[in-house]
């Protein structure tokens, strides 16, 4: 996770981000100073469910949506990393070999793959927002839109052994969803999807077998849910199992038997965001997931 010290609604993404909204009045020192407590508090109570949380720190007041850095960097078992060709320039920003370099140095890290190359082509492909990735059924579920190039989705397929499920989505308003993650959310047990969303009724009738075969039970969104970010959540696991982490305005969505179905498989556990989601962004977009294999303790 990272802590953004001058976090923005960020005007080069607000072209095809329907979900992002302007600031609310304040001044931009504190919109940054409560989004940099909405991380803090977040990352505090992840650790406090038992989640190995590593925290960086944004200085540069060109990165405002540094505290998403899921777009631009994935890890994979086996100890692979891939980075990223990132839409917006200012987001190119957000690039770190500090981050790489702790990955090398806390955990095993065999090969890292840069995709970076490829945005001078105009080739974008944004992580896992673009990619909702089912590692167990390698299948890379990605919405057409900007942020999901054909190209670069069909590399990072081919180099990391996943098949390519993608599809058109639209919101209530007929605006194409920007990122696969707003709308889709894979646990072990079930797999949270805004399957109204889903503009080919083939399509989403594949996508529901594809989830269905894999021994998933779906639990479907609704608009008005995805819209509260219901569909941005991440399973974690905490010290004493499995949680999922969202944020309170998408929990607070999510109906009685939502929450009893979820609560069947793992506990959930609402972050309060607020600010941060004014970016288009929610809590699982603050969340790159480690999958490397944790390097042994040195012997002093």
């Amino acid at each position: 996770m990272v802590r953004p010290h001058h976090f923005w609604p960020n005007a080069e993404t607000a072209t095809d981000n329907a979900f992002q909204r302007a600031a609310d009045g304040r001044l931009p020192d504190e919109v940054a100073r409560a989004a940099c407590k909405e991380m803090t508090r977040a990352a505090e109570i992840m650790q406090a469910h038992g989640v190995r949380v590593h925290v960086f720190e944004d200085s540069s007041d060109q990165t405002p949506d540094s505290v998403f850095p899921n777009n631009w960097f994935s890890t994979h078992p086996g100890g692979h990393v891939a980075i990223y060709p990132m839409f917006a320039a200012n987001r190119r920003l957000e690039r770190r070999t500090d981050i790489i370099e702790m990955l090398k140095r806390e955990y095993r890290v065999q090969e890292v793959v840069d995709y970076s190359g490829l945005e001078p082509d105009g080739l974008f492909l944004e992580g896992t927002g673009a990619m909702v990735l089912d590692h167990i059924e390698r299948i890379a579920y990605t919405v057409q839109s900007n942020r999901a190039d054909p190209v670069a989705l069909e590399r990072f397929c081919s180099h990391f052994g996943y098949e390519p499920m993608v599809f058109r989505a639209n919101d209530a308003h007929g605006v194409p969803v920007y990122h696969t993650n707003v709308l889709m959310c894979i646990a072990t047990d079930f797999v949270m999807i805004g399957l109204d969303m889903v503009s080919d009724p083939n399509r989403r009738t594949e996508i529901v077998e594809r989830i269905t075969g894999s021994g998933r039970f779906v639990i479907a969104l609704s608009n008005a849910q995805i819209a509260e970010f219901a569909g941005n959540a991440i399973e974690l696991q905490g010290r004493e199992g499995r949680i999922l982490a969202l944020s309170a305005r998408a929990h607070a969505s999510l109906t009685a038997e939502q929450r009893e179905l979820i609560a069947s498989s793992l506990d959930l556990v609402p972050l309060d965001v607020p600010t941060i989601e004014m970016a288009g962004g929610s809590v699982r977009c603050m969340m790159a997931g480690v999958h490397l294999a944790k390097r042994p303790a040195s012997a002093s």
